[in-house]
């Protein structure tokens, strides 16, 4: 049966928060970040509270600015920061400096970035998630992901053993996410559904600086991520059952 158009703007919100949540964890930064950066280069007006409300799936009707803003500003992120880091360190240099630990801009199939027409499909459920934002990672199997990536990167070693190789290949500069980085590694805490979604393409990378295969890509590394996770299931009822 097809669906109905209420049924599709519910779908297109909710992947609208996706790509704006993963699109953050990605880069690093607050709600507040994209706002600046449409107000320091005249792209449009946004709000920090609807890219907020975008993030969390409670903005129902946003208006065109909205769309326009967020597509001007992607197209920025594009060029790199070249082009616009004389102003924003005359203008907002601390904005320079979040966009300087991360500023990958949303890019479909064929790497052209995301303009205002495609942003706004997408809300309506018109038009899919681009390739690279859509992993679809239940949060009922983050926990395991997180023990399988561990096990993947640290080669069935402990992390005293391989702590400085993974760090060392692990390519982001962010303290906040190195830090968690490190804590999911050592067994300490999980990475979320969401947290996962953000972080993939940076632990395919550290995946590939180890020595693993490129030659799947990520879906693929996230494929064995999740087949090394069945493989660990037994191992962890078994240590359950001894305690």
């Amino acid at each position: 049966m097809t669906k109905g158009y209420r049924e599709r703007l519910e779908e297109g919100r909710r992947a609208m928060a996706h790509l704006v949540h993963v699109w953050h964890e990605r880069n690093g930064w607050s709600h507040k970040v994209l706002p600046a950066l449409a107000e320091a280069l005249d792209l449009g007006r946004v709000h920090n509270s609807q890219i907020s409300n975008l993030r969390n799936g409670k903005l129902a009707a946003p208006g065109p600015e909205v769309f326009l803003a967020l597509g001007q500003a992607n197209a920025v992120l594009l060029e790199g920061l070249d082009p616009i880091r004389e102003h924003l360190q005359e203008v907002h240099p601390e904005l320079l400096q979040v966009l300087a630990d991360g500023h990958a801009p949303l890019v479909n199939g064929t790497g052209q970035p995301l303009g205002a027409g495609a942003l706004f499909e997408i809300f309506v459920g018109l038009a899919p998630l681009p390739p690279g934002f859509d992993w679809r990672i239940d949060a009922e199997e983050a926990s395991a992901l997180s023990a399988a990536l561990a096990d993947q990167l640290c080669a069935a070693r402990s992390w005293r053993f391989c702590r400085d190789q993974v760090m060392a290949a692990y390519p982001v500069s962010k303290s906040q996410r190195r830090e968690r980085f490190a804590a999911v590694m050592a067994g300490m805490r999980d990475y979320s559904s969401d947290e996962l979604d953000g972080e993939l393409l940076d632990l395919y990378a550290t995946y590939q600086e180890l020595g693993g295969s490129g030659r799947h890509g990520a879906e693929g590394f996230l494929a064995q991520l999740r087949s090394r996770a069945k493989q660990l299931e037994p191992e962890s009822q078994a240590a359950v059952s001894k305690d």
